[in-house]
């Protein structure tokens, strides 16, 4: 097909969302291998299923907008259920919202062991945080099941997608439910818990302050796991910060899409704010990597390795040119000594 002005931007920043979903999925592929190498998927569950979900959309990121790009003329049940899963874009909001809903997890989580670590302790249980995973990714695959089925179809080979509403309120109610929930709300919980955290935190620093001089170097062991348990904390803050900031657009856009009918769902305005939500998944494993003490530890060694790797190579070949030299000095030893002789 011959590309319009427009049709060349939208193409372009199509392209543009595909790159970001190759860092992204390498990112979070290397983030997660790191959080397991070091043994802290036990610890940290929470934000290994972080990891997981923006590992699984940025890969179907990358799937979609492949397929995207090679302009597909859909037809037959195939073709329904690409339209479905794929050029829909229901797969790449599976992980997404499930991420956003675990952000909301984790906040509550650190909220409860900082803020009530005494109910943390007794009544915290293994089965509520993996309750909370599924949670997340049920919530991810049930809305976004039950809206592309509803909202999508194919007409002359072409997919569109949460296009084919009810009514003019259906589709309102849905673009403000998806803000309110998926953006709204979960900016409000970590706010909330974070704001908490933070209290707490500086409220204990000045007791541990005026208790550390009495008590002297027995007090190390505790100041070290406070100090663990800070650095995961302004993490995750620095993490919901990226989240409110590159998600604005994305909800901006579908609160537009729910008040004015005549918006095309998807032209370089929707190019350009999935890009920036996609940012946050591609922007996350970079913050864990310089964040997070033991994730960053294993890049290190695998950093060290890769020198080590080439060290033995170059020490070989340093030798292999000192026997050389050395066979050179002896031959030419040698040759003096048969002269004279």
């Amino acid at each position: 097909m011959t590309w319009s002005l427009s049709s060349d931007v939208e193409f372009y920043f199509a392209c543009a969302v595909l790159l970001i979903g190759v860092v992204g999925t390498a990112g979070n592929a290397l983030i997660l291998y790191a959080l397991v190498a070091s043994k802290q998927h036990k610890k940290h569950v929470l934000i290994v299923n972080q990891n997981a979900t923006d590992l699984f959309s940025s890969f179907f990121l990358v799937v979609t907008y492949a397929l995207k790009l090679c302009n597909i003329h859909l037809t037959g049940a195939l073709g329904y259920w690409l339209c479905m899963m794929l050029l829909g874009e229901s797969l790449i909001w599976f992980g997404s919202n499930a991420s956003f809903v675990n952000l909301a997890a984790i906040a509550v989580d650190r909220y409860l062991r900082v803020v009530h670590p005494i109910w943390s302790r007794k009544r915290l249980r293994p089965w509520m945080i993996h309750s909370a995973i599924a949670f997340s990714w049920l919530v991810g695959i049930v809305y976004n099941v039950a809206l592309v089925f509803k909202t999508s179809a194919v007409m002359n080979g072409i997919c569109y997608s949460y296009v084919f509403f009810d009514s003019d309120a259906s589709r309102m109610a849905t673009g403000i439910f998806h803000v309110l929930f998926f953006y709204v709300i979960i900016l409000v919980i970590c706010i909330f818990c974070y704001g908490r955290i933070l209290v707490t935190i500086r409220r204990q620093a000045r007791v541990m302050s005026g208790h550390s001089a009495a008590a002297g170097p027995s007090t190390a062991p505790t100041h070290q796991s406070n100090q663990i348990h800070s650095n995961v904390i302004k993490m995750m803050i620095l993490v919901c910060t990226f989240f409110a900031v590159t998600q604005l657009l994305i909800n901006a856009y579908i609160a537009m899409l729910a008040v004015d009918r005549d918006i095309t769902f998807v032209d370089a305005r929707y190019y350009v704010s999935v890009f920036l939500s996609f940012l946050y998944t591609t922007t996350n494993p970079f913050i864990y990597a310089t964040k997070f003490d033991p994730v960053r530890q294993i890049l290190k060694g695998m950093i060290r390795c890769r020198k080590n790797s080439t060290q033995p190579t170059d020490d070989r070949g340093n030798a292999e040119t000192r026997r050389r030299a050395v066979r050179k000095v002896n031959e030419s030893n040698v040759d003096e000594i048969n002269v004279k002789f």
